[in-house]
């Protein structure tokens, strides 16, 4: 089996860790762009045309579905590369888990970058899937960057700011972009109350992994031999993770796995 996953950084450290823990014998394929990140800023035919040379120097290793481990991307591109490679290599996007977020009851927080903030996709995933639910959205200045070179006085001070601007009384946060998850214990401490109930994190990681495999008709083996290999793809040169990976748990998980053969 082999999977592949495209981001601009190690935003798709997340999915990448879910898919080796449900799959430790999947082969692994992760296309990052070094050269044109980040991708936040560029307008969307821009952005769209990275993601397509990014997919491509994936597809290139004939991975069986390829996971777009961005909400950015998944937002400005999914159509595009689903155009590009479908029928015959699934696409995966990455959407906010703001429907499981509202079914699950109080007061919703979605944490997400300035540019998703307030956009009309991600108000438009609010009137789909949260009518009657308090949500607010918080935009985190800084923090995908932050972490993405593992900056912890940036990622403080960016949890901070953000914290700041969630309601005292939301009881569940949207990590509305891959980066968040990889920090995501550090933002849970910084929203919860003293007293409050336990605050609820939604990520996208686990849902998008699990797709990936109904998608290709596999099931989830985290038994199976911890044969899986690594090939990484730096703006389509073979490489290796970045040195920021290192710093999270998803990035260290990874370093186990034993180079493409």
């Amino acid at each position: 089996m082999k999977i592949a996953l495209m981001d601009s950084g190690i935003g798709l450290l997340a999915a990448t860790a879910a898919v080796r823990r449900l799959r430790p014998d999947a082969d692994l394929i992760l296309s990052l762009d070094p050269d044109g990140m980040p991708w936040g800023p560029r307008t969307p035919e821009d952005l769209t045309g990275r993601a397509l040379a990014v997919a491509e120097a994936a597809a290139a290793h004939r991975p069986e579905a390829l996971i777009v481990g961005c909400n950015t991307a998944t937002v400005h591109a999914l159509p595009a590369l689903r155009a590009r490679f479908e029928p015959g290599l699934p696409v995966i996007g990455t959407v906010p888990a703001i429907k499981p977020a509202a079914a699950g009851g109080g007061r919703v927080a979605i944490w997400a970058t300035p540019a998703t903030t307030g956009s009309p996709y991600q108000r438009g995933l609010i009137e789909e899937f949260a009518v009657g639910t308090p949500v607010t959205e918080v935009p985190c200045h800084g923090l995908a960057e932050a972490v993405e070179h593992a900056d912890e006085t940036a990622i403080t001070a960016a949890v901070a700011a953000a914290a700041a601007l969630t309601p005292a009384d939301v009881t569940t946060v949207v990590l509305g972009c891959t980066h968040y998850e990889l920090v995501a214990e550090r933002i849970r401490a910084a929203v919860q109350r003293p007293g409050s109930p336990h605050l609820v994190l939604h990520g996208s990681a686990g849902a998008v992994a699990a797709q990936a495999l109904r998608r290709i008709g596999a099931r989830p083996d985290p038994g199976a031999p911890a044969a899986g290999t690594l090939t990484v793809l730096l703006s389509g040169r073979e490489g290796a993770l970045p040195a920021a990976a290192a710093a999270y748990e998803e990035g260290r998980l990874l370093r186990t796995a034993a180079p493409a053969r």
